[in-house]
């Protein structure tokens, strides 16, 4: 009966393979799971959350609406997600930047623009808004939420130049006056020009 004992069980040497196999893979998707959830959930923690909600293809029409191209204009998506809007603009002749501070969605859109030709004309960052120089750029996207706006406001009021033009989506500018807005629901969209905060400061006098 020992000898017997000692006599390897291949049944159950398969089993066992198969059971570490499958804890193998169940481990690493949930690591994996885990570090694309974090970097998701972990905006939360920052003191102003913008949260990644992809541009619907009605809002994204409505922002070209509102942009202006003069054949070589600059445009920059503040919170460019999955990049559609900077794809998009970029079909239609922008030199179109992202920033983005989700690494899994700078990756995702820098692989999207590889693959489908879009290198030179969208380019993706992993920048934080507040630090990026906005200076040179025609044309300004952002979708906001409403605790950012005014503080964003501020920051645009000193590094606009005289062409460009603010692109709001969801959510307006609280103390500026739009120049144009596309009225539609969740996709309304709010232009605004350097002419928008003299307004303001007029109304406010």
């Amino acid at each position: 009966m020992s000898d017997l004992a000692e006599i390897p069980n291949k049944n159950e040497d398969t089993k066992a393979n198969v059971a570490l196999l499958g804890l193998t893979i169940t481990g690493g998707l949930a690591l994996g799971l885990t570090v694309v959830s974090a970097s998701f959930v972990s905006p939360a923690f920052r003191r102003i959350c913008l949260p990644y909600v992809p541009a619907t293809n009605k809002q994204i029409e409505n922002v070209l609406k509102l942009c202006k191209n003069n054949g070589s204009s600059k445009l920059v998506d503040l919170g460019s997600g999955d990049g559609r809007i900077v794809f998009s603009a970029a079909k239609h002749g922008y030199l179109a930047t992202g920033y983005e501070l989700n690494f899994w969605l700078v990756l995702y859109s820098k692989i999207y623009s590889k693959l489908f030709g879009f290198q030179k004309t969208a380019i993706f960052k992993r920048q934080d808004l507040w630090k990026a120089d906005l200076k040179c750029f025609d044309n300004i996207v952002i979708f906001g939420v409403p605790d950012m706006m005014n503080k964003l406001s501020l920051k645009l009021e000193v590094e606009m130049n005289s062409n460009s033009r603010v692109i709001a989506c969801r959510f307006p500018f609280q103390k500026w006056v739009p120049v144009d807005e596309i009225a539609d629901g969740i996709d309304s969209t709010w232009l605004y020009t350097k002419e928008s905060f003299k307004k303001e400061s007029v109304q406010q006098k």
